[in-house]
């Protein structure tokens, strides 16, 4: 039981028994699951073992197959709508929000529940103050209510979105992934809100891939593998490794591999590269086998870095060189014939083919390969998409399946099989572990490993702080679309790397850059 509260507690929610199978796929077994009132309760498990199954149960998203659920006390029928477990009191926070970015904030607040005057009609007075009342509670009082949802930052807009949940007064507040696209300073803030939730007296279930955040906000935590509960136990029970091999059922030591290799001379090299919206060139030298990350906050322009270098983006003057081989810009198709491979941030908008299958999402940038002439010969694709996934642990029935019958973790490796397929020379990583479970994680951070360890030249860009100081040779710091300074793996912390990327540092007191050369010796 919690640590914060009796044993002798009534659940918000209790399930006994819940299952829901897909055919021959048991996505959740036999769940027992007490959500307790003034708790956090974590879930945690690697992509596929049931939490966004669990989520859907809860939310009447989907309906269980067999079992017992309650809200308060309430049976809930075997196959309620959203609308009514809402009513009953389950509310949920979604990673993708589910306001309406058009509509005004006020509108988004009382969406469904519009206050009306004794004709009928909507009263706008009554509508500010009711959603001036449901803004208070998450410290929006003074928002503008009349400014549409899309022109907020995200870290509000997901504050809006957690007034609207408690705006139907809420017994459970579910957050799926709540923090993915926010800085850590918004992360932050979101938690001790989601603790205030809690310290008012509402059951919260919380389900990150962060494990740094369980710890934070946790009291208790059920670990599901499979389909099945594992554990429930207090959060203080456990630490990162015994957490981490609870959920994927195997230890997994070194989840960062750590290993720092000799940095051979340049084979990416940047020059003088004009972005539009860049106040200053970038200039950047990555060598053989160097892995260099680029920090910043969201925004910052790290992104528009890569893209610009992968030929995505136009730019305005300078150079790519791959081996001192110039690469013409403006090309993504040049820039992969050069061999300078681009994982994007949203695999799905911009890196997967939904439609296609695994073996054809593997093999779609090396076709030349796998083909004689304009006829694409089956049995070498098949051998090739082989080699290509050796190593990277990839869960799967069948190359012919759907890539997305895949979970997240594995269809980002799917992303990097593709490009391991092509020889490609230089790696730029958008985010490589959004939204990727923790054992997928180590998956990927030994494969980057291995491929820098083979010679290439590895730029990743992420928000995850300690994924940069676990994996890079060198960090580069970009603020306000500029790169500002440059951290060796012994210079970088946490600390440093915030107080690089804060906007109140100025230039003069960032560090001298650090050239590929000076990192030989790493």
């Amino acid at each position: 039981m919690s640590e914060r509260y009796p044993a002798s507690a009534v659940p918000v929610v209790r399930l006994r028994g819940v299952g829901k199978t897909y055919g021959p796929v048991v996505a959740l077994a036999d769940m027992d699951l007490d959500l307790l009132p003034g708790e956090v309760h974590c879930l945690a498990g690697e992509n596929g073992a049931g939490k966004s199954t669990l989520i859907k149960i809860l939310t009447g998203a989907v309906a269980r197959d067999g079992g017992a659920y309650e809200v308060a006390g309430a049976e809930i029928g075997p196959h309620p709508s959203p609308v009514q477990a809402r009513d009953a009191g389950v509310g949920v926070v979604y990673q993708e929000l589910s306001l309406l970015p058009d509509l005004s904030v006020a509108d988004n607040l009382t969406m469904g529940r519009f206050p009306r005057t004794f004709l009928g009609v909507v009263s706008r007075a009554a509508q500010r103050r009711t959603a001036t009342e449901h803004l208070a509670r998450v410290g929006l009082a003074d928002l503008d209510l009349n400014q549409p949802v899309r022109s907020l930052p995200t870290a509000t807009r997901q504050l809006v979105e957690i007034a609207r949940v408690l705006s139907s007064d809420a017994k459970l507040v579910i957050f799926d992934e709540p923090t993915t696209a926010l800085s850590e300073k918004e992360a932050q803030a979101l938690l001790e809100r989601v603790a205030v939730l809690r310290d008012a007296g509402h059951a919260v279930l919380y389900v990150t891939h962060r494990l740094e955040e369980m710890f934070a906000v946790g009291d208790r935590v059920t670990v599901l593998r499979d389909g099945r509960v594992v554990e429930t136990r207090p959060i203080g029970e456990y630490d990162h490794d015994t957490l981490i091999q609870s959920m994927v059922g195997r230890p997994v030591q070194n989840l960062y591999p750590g290993v720092r290799h000799e940095v051979g001379p340049p084979r990416l090299e940047i020059r003088h590269l004009r972005i539009p919206g860049f106040p200053a060139p970038v200039d950047l030298t990555v060598g053989r086998g160097e892995i260099v990350g680029l920090a910043g906050l969201l925004g910052a322009g790290r992104s528009e870095i890569l893209r610009a270098i992968f030929g995505a983006d136009p730019i305005e003057g300078g150079e790519v060189r791959v081996d001192g081989t110039q690469v013409p810009p403006g090309s993504p198709r040049v820039a992969a014939r050069h061999g300078i491979a681009l994982l994007t941030e949203d695999r799905k908008e911009s890196g997967l083919l939904l439609e296609l299958s695994i073996e054809a999402n593997v093999s779609i940038a090396s076709l030349g390969q796998v083909s004689s002439g304009s006829v694409l010969r089956n049995s070498r694709e098949r051998r090739h998409v082989q080699r290509a996934v050796q190593g990277l642990r990839l869960k799967y029935g069948s190359f012919d399946d759907p890539v997305t019958s895949l979970s997240g973790g594995n269809q980002q490796k799917v992303l990097l099989a593709r490009w391991l397929a092509t020889g490609a020379k230089v790696l730029l990583l958008d985010e490589p572990t959004k939204g990727v479970d923790v054992g997928a994680k180590a998956d990927i951070y030994q494969v980057i490993v291995e491929m820098a360890r083979e010679g290439l030249a590895v730029v990743i860009v992420s928000s995850y702080l300690p994924e940069l100081l676990g994996l890079c040779d060198r960090i580069v710091v970009v603020r306000e679309r500029e790169v500002v300074g440059e951290l060796s793996a012994e210079q970088a912390t946490e600390e440093e790397i915030l107080r690089l990327t804060s906007p109140l540092v100025p230039h003069a007191d960032l560090p001298t850059p650090i050239s590929a050369e000076a990192n030989l010796e790493f």
